[in-house]
């Protein structure tokens, strides 16, 4: 079928928009490409530093004629999707070895688990630790002696930072590494159904803590969709995993293949052979539209919403919500995955999962297929999925039909319409909200606010019994440049159990929330910010503000509000704790939400 014409438009528009910076970067990186092979260049000194603790690989290394690939890992075993990458290096090494090849740590960035740090004040450092992530990767790769990279990294920050390096070290070939989900816990509405009892003190923490960890309970992603899975996903629809490698288990023969063979590709397409396939081909225009394309059709995570405009700016390509908006408009929700349905993604990746999806996409003209990937020059390869037979790997068509259409529907019978994103503007700004998860009849909400500057301040009010009618939830001061932008997922508990009780309630803030949110709804990355003089700080207890989620506003009905004095909140105690006062310069200097928060492009 022929290319959808709102694909073709925005993808148009983006060109357009991009044609200075897209040009300039492409430019850099070809003069790089220029150079030759990265070893070359060092004396025998900077050669020698680089090998001396090689062993069985220096001479090999000392050849150019070998590949060299640096290994950036965000390995640490505190976060269980980064746990499996411990033994990693080590087999990389020798998979380099079979394949012609050497390889070689260079270097480790950080890795935040937002489960850990949720609610705490930790959680004000993870926004920014995603441009850390590209900074330390950026440091590790400055070495100049590798002829690709390979990444190791899931989670939230971590996959956008480690993409913003790879795009600012375009002329090499990058290769993504997933390593897989955990094994399926207790269900996901289970765990919600604990959560909202606690919150109403029905349960114990005793009862809370078991099933927690009776959710989260291995080495592998968490299995709900939340950012980090979104992440999986947008690797294949964007070509720099191997197709259908994403949700494949940890430690298994697959898993273990798998790894093989990127290595291998990792290998092979560096510019010491005959197919170069640097990061600055690959991280086009184009891919980007299928990025956003597969974030619709999986009802993903809007963490990602503020991750892509820094992913893409990293390559010279400018994107703008008008963007999500456009495509949220037209591309179906194909899956009902957890916050958005019970399903998680072990159940979603056996029902047919991103081959079935992309399949559909590109049959429908939804997707690019035009695009430059790992593996070769179309998008149609990631219709495929992986097979091990008798020990060896081989990719074979995705299934034709989903296996369960409570979870993965084809694109003629999706779940809505629409992707379920939409962009809010009105006299607060702008801002986004996800509607894939939220009740129709919640689409329009229009109440009283009532104005916290803290989460905590919400929750001390809820068990006080202050919410007793309608009520649109207002907690500013929550943005990049106040506090780092934390989560506010502790929230979702609250305000769900205020929904259930058959109130119309909903949240407006500059903050964000998790992946793992969904069935409020939710105005979120609210810019301007209150802290920076944003309308959204002129906002009064009482006020009448309407949410329409179908129209796209978001309106406070106030004909004074702009003669209104902004509100003023003490932020000191975000400035210093728990690391807090190293990331003062990101708070004077991040940039709007709207534009991707980004501090490092």
């Amino acid at each position: 079928m022929p290319l959808h014409p709102v694909i073709d438009q925005v993808t148009q528009r983006i060109i357009e928009r991009s044609r200075e910076t897209r040009t300039n970067y492409i430019a850099r990186m070809q003069q790089q490409a220029d150079q030759g092979p990265r070893r070359a260049h060092l004396s025998c000194g900077n050669q020698a530093h680089a090998y001396a603790a090689m062993e069985q690989d220096k001479n090999t290394m000392a050849d150019t004629r070998h590949p060299n690939i640096g290994i950036v890992t965000a390995y640490n075993d505190m976060l269980s999707a980064h746990q499996p990458y411990e033994t990693y290096p080590e087999k990389i090494r020798q998979f380099a070895r079979k394949h012609g090849a050497t390889a070689q740590v260079a270097g480790g960035v950080p890795a935040m688990c937002d489960g850990v740090t949720q609610g705490q004040p930790g959680m004000e450092l993870s926004l920014f630790s995603r441009d850390v992530i590209a900074m330390a990767a950026g440091i590790s790769l400055s070495h100049n002696t590798f002829d690709a990279a390979v990444y190791l990294g899931i989670c939230d920050k971590i996959v956008p930072g480690l993409i913003m390096a790879a795009g600012t070290f375009g002329f090499l070939p990058s290769v993504f590494i997933p390593s897989g989900p955990m094994p399926s816990g207790i269900p996901n509405d289970e765990k919600a159904r604990v959560r909202k009892q606690f919150a109403t003190g029905e349960v114990s923490r005793d009862e809370l803590m078991k099933a927690e960890m009776a959710s989260y309970h291995a080495p592998g992603t968490c299995t709900f969709y939340g950012t980090a899975n979104t992440n999986q996903m947008l690797m294949e629809f964007m070509g720099l995993h191997l197709p259908g490698a994403s949700f494949v288990a940890p430690n298994t023969d697959l898993r273990e293949a798998l790894t093989d063979y990127a290595i291998q590709r990792a290998s092979a397409i560096t510019a010491l052979g005959d197919d170069y396939r640097p990061t600055y081909k690959i991280l086009s225009e184009k891919t980007f539209v299928n990025g956003i394309v597969g974030l619709m059709a999986t009802g993903g995570s809007t963490n990602l919403v503020l991750h892509l405009p820094a992913m893409a700016r990293a390559a010279g390509v400018i994107l703008e919500l008008e963007d999500f908006d456009d495509l949220s408009s037209i591309v179906p929700l194909m899956a009902k995955v957890y916050p958005n349905g019970l399903a998680d993604v072990n159940h979603f990746h056996a029902a047919g999962g991103l081959s079935y999806m992309i399949g559909q996409l590109l049959d429908a003209g939804l997707l690019h297929s035009d695009v430059t990937t790992i593996i070769g020059d179309t998008l149609h390869d990631y219709a495929q999925e992986p097979r091990l037979q008798d020990g060896t790997l081989s990719f074979v068509d995705g299934p034709s039909d989903s296996l369960n259409d409570k979870i993965l529907r084809p694109i003629s019978q999706p779940f809505q319409k629409s992707g379920g994103l939409k962009q809010l503007q009105g006299n607060l700004g702008t801002g986004v909200i996800k509607i894939s998860a939220v009740a129709e009849d919640r689409h329009i909400i229009r109440a009283p606010a009532r104005v916290f500057h803290t989460q905590e301040a919400v929750k001390s009010a809820f068990q006080a019994g202050e919410f007793t009618g309608d009520t649109i939830v207002v907690v500013r001061f929550q943005g990049p440049s106040a506090n780092g932008m934390p989560e506010l997922h502790g929230l979702t508990p609250v305000l769900s159990v205020l929904q259930d009780r058959g109130l119309r309630v909903a949240l407006v803030t500059d903050g964000r929330m998790s992946g793992a949110s969904g069935k409020v709804p939710a105005a979120i990355h609210v810019s301007p910010e209150a802290a920076n003089g944003g309308p959204i700080a002129k906002i009064h207890d009482g006020d009448i503000i309407e949410l329409d989620a179908v129209a796209g506003t978001l309106t406070v009905l106030a004909d004074d509000l702009d003669g209104r004095d902004c509100a003023a909140c003490d932020l000191s105690d975000s400035s210093v704790g728990l690391g807090r006062e190293l990331f003062d310069v990101f708070r004077k200097n991040v940039g709007l939400a709207s534009n991707g928060a980004g501090v490092a492009v």
